[in-house]
């Protein structure tokens, strides 16, 4: 009677797997701009955006313990720089009862709204007597990206996970 092996395909990084990666993210003058390790690994829903399409691309058809080295451009990240998103606001509206007194600090990221009451990220850029300049690029726009990591865990997404957009559990959200 012949001897029979069980092989076990190793589980690859396709849309809808719950993905966790450790890695460093490096600019192109080489500063560290974001990193995870593999006990505190970054954990998302592959495929779904969650993470940039070419990133996404990058890592498709990975295998647990798998290493990655790539460069993302900047129209492959966040973009380029626009400079129709640094925008002169009057100074009055950061004043009130119910903002601090210290918010406006040159380099501060502040939470904002657009006309239509659209959440976006600012950043204080200057500060004049009536103006302040704020960049409401993202702020890697402009940046080649660099990614080193390595494969930590693949499982599947559970069908709660699917219908809520996000990973639940160890590394995601807690209900």
């Amino acid at each position: 009677m012949p001897n029979f092996v069980v092989v076990m395909k190793n589980k690859t990084i396709v849309p809808q797997k719950v993905v966790s990666l450790s890695y460093e993210l490096t600019l192109s003058n080489g500063n560290l701009a974001d990193e995870a390790s593999a006990d505190e690994p970054l954990v998302f829903i592959h495929g779904i955006g969650q993470t940039l399409p070419a990133f996404d691309e990058r890592i498709n058809g990975l295998s647990v313990g798998d290493k990655f080295s790539f460069s993302l451009t900047s129209e492959e990240g966040y973009g380029e720089t626009n400079p129709n998103f640094i925008v002169d606001i009057p100074k009055n509206i950061f004043e009130g009862p119910d903002v601090p007194k210290d918010i406006l600090q040159v380099g501060a990221s502040l939470p904002m709204q657009d006309q239509e009451g659209n959440p976006m990220d600012g950043t204080v850029m200057e500060i004049g007597d009536e103006t302040v300049k704020m960049d409401f690029n993202h702020p890697l726009a402009g940046e080649a990206l660099n990614f080193k990591g390595s494969v930590v865990a693949i499982r599947d997404a559970s069908q709660e996970e699917l219908d809520h957009g996000h990973v639940h559990g160890e590394g995601g959200v807690q209900h």
